[in-house]
């Protein structure tokens, strides 16, 4: 599922809301012939993972990685800057930003300067145009009162180097969900990017432990989102 602004989903002439994009995951999974299934939430995936859980017959679990219940002040800055400089149409800067804020320390530093460029080309040519719509939901998200209610099992991923969502965010998320479970790795935002198989096996023994399969919305499709 793309997000509206994301792939070849067309931008969305209303301000988005973690209500609609919920409904169309499960729309999403209708259309798959799919009835019950484990959903994994990436940044902004988070909370639309969290708010299609409201449909427990449907949901069997949860994954959230690097995700976050509201926005706290360093979440509201940096979505702040992110949107107007999306809206704004200079793909390098953006490409910067990204760059910078998404990737964690190791990954960012251990870059050759030819690589950081080649990134910086693609992550500027790809840079979803729905970027601003997008960022602009992660400042007003707030599903705080549904996380008491979560009945299904749930892994919290801790990205414990994010410069966009902080720990403090994540524990958050484990001490409230009922019986949630966390994990921590040693990365940036993008876990996926930079240990791509520790993160892997970290959803796939849980959804393992708790016969649950899987069918996947993420912050965004093509670059990192918060």
């Amino acid at each position: 599922m793309d997000y509206p602004g994301s792939g070849d989903t067309p931008r969305s002439t209303t301000p988005l809301s973690v209500d609609d994009l919920a409904d169309q995951l499960i729309a999403a999974a209708d259309a798959e012939g799919l009835a019950r299934f484990a959903v994994s939430g990436f940044s902004l995936g988070g909370p639309v993972a969290i708010r299609a859980a409201s449909h427990p017959e449907r949901v069997t679990a949860l994954v959230l990685t690097a995700a976050f219940p509201h926005r706290d002040n360093r979440l509201a800055l940096a979505s702040s800057v992110w949107s107007k400089i999306a809206a704004s149409h200079d793909r390098e800067l953006l490409a910067e930003f990204l760059l910078l804020m998404a990737l964690g320390t190791q990954a960012l530093e251990s870059m050759p300067a030819e690589q950081l460029q080649q990134n910086l080309g693609y992550t500027a040519a790809t840079a979803p145009d729905g970027s601003s719509e997008q960022t602009d939901l992660v400042g007003q998200v707030d599903v705080r009162d549904d996380l008491a209610g979560i009945k299904v099992p749930t892994l919290v991923v801790s990205t414990t180097d994010d410069r966009l969502t902080s720990t403090a965010l994540h524990r958050h998320l484990a001490e409230t969900i009922p019986g949630a479970q966390l994990a921590e790795i040693p990365t940036g935002h993008l876990p996926m990017l930079e240990r791509p198989e520790e993160w892997l096996q970290l959803i796939t023994d849980f959804l393992d432990k708790h016969h649950a399969g899987t069918h996947t919305t993420s912050g965004t499709t093509r670059r990192p989102s918060a």
